[in-house]
């Protein structure tokens, strides 16, 4: 028998945890993310996907879950074009690397990703040295996270917001930096952020 939707969105929430942090998420991580009122309700899903074979898990440790190999999605890889300031804008550099990302990311639109570097995204939790994964897309709506080209050379990620009279600012996350406003003509937008990938184990 198949999972109860709800039960695969908690496998999958489960594996992108894994797989980003390389530990499961706690039945109380599980339980805020989905809005659940009681952890009881977490324990029987994670029951039942164990009993279908999905999930291997001990009862009595809080991050015992483990995905087995021949149910967790296959990775796919996207081009890893170069990098993108977040903080003033810098050339995106294109080069033929690729990078692995989970399957439930891919969505319908085409995928890639770009190196982040500076620090003015950090109150979004974008740091520099992360990955951020984009969906390639010309528009943008108010708010989304973005990657902008500035007069068809430089690259950069931030919050984009149009103004009534007609220009466009690109907003940091960042309290100590200002937004950067240019000439709607002036920018193109490249594609808008929907995931980001993390090492915690990278050097400086």
């Amino acid at each position: 028998m198949n999972p109860t939707p709800r039960q695969k969105q908690i496998l999958d929430f489960v594996t992108r945890s894994i797989d980003r942090r390389g530990f499961a998420p706690s039945i109380q991580e599980i339980c805020d993310h989905f809005d659940l009122s009681s952890t009881a309700t977490v324990h029987k899903h994670l029951k039942n996907l164990a009993a279908r074979g999905l999930l291997n898990r001990e009862s009595h440790r809080s991050r015992a879950l483990e995905v087995p190999s021949a149910h967790a999605p296959e990775p796919v890889e996207i081009p890893l074009l170069g990098r993108v300031a977040a903080g003033v804008p810098i050339e995106a550099i294109s080069n033929p690397d690729t990078i692995s990302i989970p399957a439930d990311w891919l969505g319908r639109g085409e995928r890639f990703a770009l190196r982040v570097r500076g620090d003015s995204m950090i109150d979004a939790h974008i740091e520099d040295g992360d990955v951020v994964v984009v969906e390639r897309r010309e528009t943008a709506r108010d708010g989304d996270t973005v990657i902008a080209l500035v007069d068809d050379a430089e690259a950069t990620l931030k919050i984009f917001r149009s103004q009534a009279d007609g220009r466009v600012r690109l907003e940091p996350r960042n309290e100590s930096l200002k937004p950067m406003v240019f000439e709607a003509g002036r920018v193109r937008i490249q594609g808008a952020v929907v995931g980001v990938l993390r090492r915690y184990d990278r050097r400086s």
